[in-house]
């Protein structure tokens, strides 16, 4: 990874031809990326991140694994992918895609929990996840810790850690955070026999935030009156760069700006959204409500693109950085005591990328935005904004269902 982030062009100013740099990876012989989706003849702008996300595992992926890396697979956002990122290890966004059933999950997991953590069960009981050589979770829900428990006795992975996060943003949780994740960077050293010191932190610090200056300038094009690419597409791309090597992922970023930069922009969309709530790991979600004339410009969930895209401080020392980054990022209803500040980060988000309605989005069983998502969509309403919510299983289901109610939601909009 280049220790100097890359300074891009203005917004709107296509990239010149020959601008484009290759990053060093420690993963590759020949020190250069080998990600050239634009020699594949894709039929539209941004189809290849499709083939990405069709596997737990990818062609990248597998590559790394055979020049070193060591693939270590995180369930949610409040694990520090950049302390995964370290070295040789290489973190790995665990998703169920394609998942058509969790017969053999529901024989040792209540019929009350979330399809998410039921779906990553299936994987891993099938095989899905063999690839991985270490799981990480967080205890951020007790569906989640369930997941750890069922792992931990029937996939039985030589690591298998969870990290014990608090409630709140105060000192003393900052403080509590940061000695959990002391000890978890002492839990990599002496498993994987790797050394993870403040150099090689600061290393992969510099790397992701030269990453997320690229993917945040991505993210600003949404606020154009018409976008180049859908809402779909970003989150392919959002999806795409937590199961790739950093490398791969900056340059399949650099790639999507240029496209973007090049496309003309999207027209004839009735209705400008912004889409909050729980987990999303199907762009075809976005793509349906999307096919009935909204547009989703913005969004706010773990797997989305804000709070996520913002850069780690480098003017302190990498282990308080890296705490710092947890805190300000993670805008989860794990935190009992911010949901005044999540309900005023939303109304800010929709009045920045000019929004006509939000859609609250729960997956069902999910007790965290179970509860947040009637205190949220009250105080939405109360101020004005035209909210819809919506309950939904992790995999895709129920289309017909979902597209009539958008549809009827942009209509009561008067779009």
């Amino acid at each position: 990874m280049s220790d100097n982030p890359t300074i891009l062009p203005p917004l709107l100013n296509p990239l010149p031809q020959g601008e484009r740099k290759l990053v060093k990876s420690p993963f590759d012989s020949n020190n250069r990326s080998n990600f050239d989706p634009l020699s594949r003849g894709e039929r539209k702008p941004f189809e290849f991140l499709g083939s990405i996300l069709k596997n737990p595992s990818n062609e990248y992926i597998e590559k790394a694994v055979e020049n070193g890396a060591i693939p270590i697979g995180y369930t949610c956002s409040c694990v520090p992918t950049v302390m995964l990122s370290a070295g040789n290890l290489l973190p790995v966004s665990v998703r169920a895609p394609g998942i058509s059933g969790t017969e053999t999950a529901d024989s040792y997991m209540s019929s009350v929990t979330c399809s998410y953590v039921r779906s990553i069960l299936e994987f891993a009981l099938d095989g899905r996840y063999d690839f991985l050589q270490g799981w990480v979770f967080a205890s951020g829900c007790d569906h989640l810790r369930r997941l750890w428990d069922n792992t931990r006795c029937l996939v039985k992975p030589s690591f298998n850690y969870i990290l014990d996060i608090p409630h709140s943003t105060s000192p003393a949780a900052f403080d509590w955070l940061r000695i959990e994740l002391a000890k978890f960077r002492k839990a990599l050293e002496e498993h994987f026999k790797i050394t993870i010191d403040d150099r090689s932190l600061s290393s992969a610090i510099s790397g992701h935030n030269e990453n997320i200056t690229i993917l945040k300038t991505i993210g600003d094009m949404r606020k154009l009156p018409d976008p180049p690419f859908s809402g779909g597409d970003f989150l392919r791309l959002m999806l795409a760069v937590s199961v790739l090597p950093g490398n791969i992922a900056r340059d399949l970023s650099l790639d999507f700006l240029r496209k973007a930069r090049n496309q003309e922009g999207l027209k004839g969309h009735r209705a400008r959204l912004l889409v909050t709530g729980g987990r999303i790991d199907d762009p075809a979600y976005i793509d349906a409500i999307e096919s009935q004339g909204g547009l989703v410009v913005a969004d706010r969930f773990c797997t989305g693109s804000m709070p996520s895209l913002s850069p780690i401080d480098t003017s302190c020392d990498p282990m308080t950085a890296i705490t710092k980054h947890i805190f300000e990022k993670t805008d989860c209803p794990r935190n009992m005591g911010d949901l005044n500040g999540r309900i005023g980060r939303v109304i800010e988000t929709a009045g920045e990328y000019k929004v006509d309605g939000i859609i609250l989005q729960t997956i069902k069983f999910c007790d965290m935005w179970g509860v947040e998502s009637s205190a949220m969509s009250r105080a939405l309403r109360k101020v004005g904004m035209p909210v819809l919510r919506l309950e939904r299983e992790y995999r895709m289901g129920g289309e017909g269902q979902l597209k009539t109610r958008v549809q009827a939601f942009i209509e009561s909009m008067g779009k």
